[in-house]
């Protein structure tokens, strides 16, 4: 939204976490003697009194104040399904990334998926800075993304890694636009898998024939929105941790930087935690960390990607209706030995595994609680061997975040390290 047409409206920040607050100091700079409004689920205790001209909507019936506003800008963890009944025909809904986009002067390189686009970003940003480009990482994996604005310059090139959340509202797409891949995933915060997807096509439905679409060729619902986008196209393929290094290598040829510093950026990146992170060898077995597989596509990817010496996978977490059938089918097929299974979809995913009634059928075990989890790995888990952390599932009924579980499991797979 262009920020001339904030200036006569009466303005809500819907949502007062990271980004709202970026929002809010973002506004106040511009309209230092306008009087905004915050509305959040959460009783928040701050000090008022550090936020002038505030008007404060808090607690569970913080959607009521919608009806007093006209511009609403909305965090992307709130749902737009909630918000709909409280929302007047007039009332104009934005973000923080329709703001950037609308007023930013340098160029933005935008990158979405449903796994794969916080490694891809960062990459990105390493392959720009080694070329002595004035680059930013922002959105999701960097900084919120309207405070840089005020130092932009049509020369900062911004690399925004972008969820579907955040590409909700959008009315302009990025100069370049990555799409990794999409499968089913936040089934819980949308209708539907269509409107997940349709969302997810934002990132290119406003690109021209100036601008760039980078997209994998390999995934049938990308390659679906990619034929409908005006931008010149980059097609890539490759299994998941090579297609993150591709996407990336055509954002710098772009740019024109020399292959040999794309390369040597590449080689050099290290992986990001929580992303089929290797952990470390204790007591000969191999343990990696992928508690950001949180759809069984990603602990698909994982499976095949560790291959013959993957023995013990920790999975299951909070339930959002995913179909676990064909990664029941890649478990009996990798050999997997032992399963070891939190709620809810960890009996779910049992299920499905045992439907196949096959010879080796693995162990299983049910656990709620990652201290149980990590002791029987190292107990069933044989030298040589790897345990893998790959949940295929969020993280919610029992930790606060797949940060928190993953976070943990290295510091308890350390912990039992010591113990004879």
């Amino acid at each position: 939204m262009d920020l001339n047409k904030l200036k006569d409206k009466q303005i809500l920040i819907l949502g007062f976490g990271r980004e709202g607050r970026d929002n809010f100091w973002f506004l106040r700079k511009i309209f230092p003697k306008k009087i905004l409004g915050i509305a959040d689920q959460k009783k928040i205790q701050i000090s008022k009194s550090k936020f002038p001209k505030t008007i404060w909507h808090l607690g569970k019936n913080y959607l009521q104040a919608l009806k007093y506003y006209d511009a609403i800008i909305k965090s992307p963890g709130i749902p737009k399904k909630i918000i709909a009944p409280f929302i007047k025909n007039k009332q104009k809904i934005t973000s923080q990334t329709d703001i950037f986009l609308e007023n930013c002067p340098g160029k933005v390189i935008g990158v979405t998926g449903t796994k794969g686009k916080s490694t891809t970003a960062s990459l990105i940003y390493k392959i720009l800075k080694a070329e002595g480009i004035k680059a930013h990482l922002v959105g999701n994996i960097g900084k919120p993304a309207l405070q840089p604005l005020f130092s932009a310059t049509s020369k900062d090139v911004y690399v925004y890694e972008l969820s579907s959340h955040q590409l909700m509202n959008i009315k302009k797409s990025p100069h370049i636009s990555v799409i990794l891949n999409i499968f089913p995933e936040h089934l819980d915060y949308y209708r539907n898998f269509k409107e997940y997807v349709r969302v997810k096509s934002n990132i290119t439905r406003y690109q021209g024939r100036k601008d760039y679409l980078i997209y994998n060729s390999g995934n049938n619902i990308v390659r679906k929105i990619a034929q409908k986008s005006k931008a010149k196209k980059i097609p890539i393929k490759g299994e998941f941790s090579i297609l993150n290094k591709r996407a990336a290598i055509e954002v710098g040829r772009i740019f024109n930087i020399p292959e040999k510093k794309i390369l040597k950026a590449v080689n050099n990146f290290k992986a990001l935690p929580h992303r089929l992170e290797f952990v470390d060898t204790y007591k000969g077995i191999k343990f990696y960390n992928d508690s950001l597989a949180t759809i069984p596509e990603a602990t698909i990817l994982a499976i095949e990607t560790l291959g013959k010496d993957l023995q013990t996978i920790i999975l299951g977490g909070f339930d959002r209706g995913q179909d676990f059938k064909n990664l029941a089918k890649i478990i009996l097929k990798s050999k997997i030995g032992n399963l070891i299974l939190f709620p809810t979809t960890g009996q779910r995913i049992w299920r499905e595994t045992e439907k196949k009634r096959v010879k080796n059928t693995p162990r299983y075990f049910f656990v709620d609680n990652m201290e149980d989890a990590v002791k029987l790995a190292y107990e069933y888990t044989q030298r040589g061997r790897i345990c893998l952390l790959s949940p295929a599932s969020a993280s919610f009924n029992l930790f606060k975040d797949y940060e928190e579980r993953g976070n943990l499991f290295k510091k308890l797979v350390r912990k039992f390290a010591k113990r004879q």
